[in-house]
């Protein structure tokens, strides 16, 4: 696995990291002894950053992972993120997106001792709180920066305006926001141009397309009960099918060049300069995931790809109208 410079803050990190929304809530029945061996075993492969955040499993997430990474922290690069929903000292949701400067900084007191750590590598603002002006979020982050709390800064789901204006305050290292061959709105929204114009680092969470690029789900049988999926619009009555017929064109593309769909998926956001974040809690998935990274794409396989799955081609919303509220265009 290969490292490189996220952001010209100085940061550094695998390439492909593992996201850990799954490992505690969404998808499925929780296997904490599993997770930990998958995220033991991701270091073991050489992945170095791992991306959780205050909200998954109402703290659950950071408690796992700063468990598993106990003996290891000098190999890993955490990343967390705070204020996309409001949570009282006791773990429990409260309300939406809070960027009020006190709440953010006794939230991250609150990742930390979650995590078993004194400082977090990177730090993202979760969601945009459209009450405050996010230079006062990105005031009070800065001021942790300074404290040594926060090694970097990062913002998730934020419009162009908002990157510059955060940017502004204290530099950003990344921005991440979910971005696959199923779901490539920052080339057309403007968020990714702002990066590459900032400097700044992109990090890709969802590079599966929340598992829907891998194949594996051809109906709504194969997604579990209790698997927030099934709330998913793009596997609603009427969008399946017609998802399908793209998963199809690079499940073909894959076969052709002699891996899997999912490998080739993400070696196709990798190929875009991305850092890539999927998330799985079974090492039988992360081995084939971590493969992905030694995947040189030609331009020209590249440029299939695009042609194979071109942006807003995906039917149907990525979250509920309750969650789209939340990100900012």
């Amino acid at each position: 696995m290969r490292n490189h410079a996220i952001g010209s803050q100085g940061l550094t990190a695998s390439v492909e990291g593992l996201g850990t929304f799954g490992l505690t809530t969404a998808y499925g029945t929780r296997d904490d002894a599993e997770a930990t061996a998958t995220i033991q075993h991701a270091l073991d492969l050489g992945v170095t950053m791992f991306d959780t955040a205050d909200f998954y499993g109402l703290g659950g997430a950071e408690r796992l992972l700063g468990r598993a990474l106990a003996s290891r922290l000098a190999e890993a690069v955490i990343a967390s993120k705070v204020g996309g929903q409001s949570m009282d000292h006791e773990d429990r949701w409260v309300g939406p997106a809070n960027g009020q400067p006190a709440y953010l900084k006794q939230a991250v007191e609150r990742s930390l001792r979650r995590l078993g750590v004194d400082h977090i590598d990177l730090l993202y603002l979760h969601r945009v709180d459209p009450q405050v002006p996010v230079e006062e979020s990105f005031g009070a982050l800065g001021e942790l920066v300074a404290e040594g709390k926060v090694g970097y800064l990062g913002i998730s789901e934020a419009g162009p305006e908002s990157i510059r204006r955060a940017h502004a305050t204290a530099p950003l290292s990344a921005v991440q926001t979910e971005y696959s061959l199923f779901t490539r709105d920052v080339e057309a929204n403007g968020v990714l141009a702002t990066t590459r114009k900032l400097d700044i680092g992109f990090v890709a969470y969802s590079p599966l397309g929340r598992g829907f690029l891998s194949g594996t789900i051809r109906d709504l049988n194969d997604v579990p009960e209790d698997d927030f999926r099934r709330t998913w619009p793009r596997l609603a009555d009427g969008n399946l099918d017609r998802n399908l017929v793209l998963v199809d064109r690079i499940s073909a593309i894959a076969d052709r060049e002699g891996v899997t769909a999912a490998q080739i998926a993400l070696a196709w956001v990798l190929g875009q300069g991305a850092t890539a974040i999927p998330g799985t809690k079974r090492r039988t998935y992360l081995a084939d995931n971590v493969a992905a990274a030694g995947i040189d794409l030609s331009p020209t396989v590249l440029a299939e790809l695009s042609v194979a799955a071109p942006v807003g081609a995906a039917v149907g919303a990525r979250y509920t109208p309750q969650a789209m509220a939340a990100i900012e265009e």
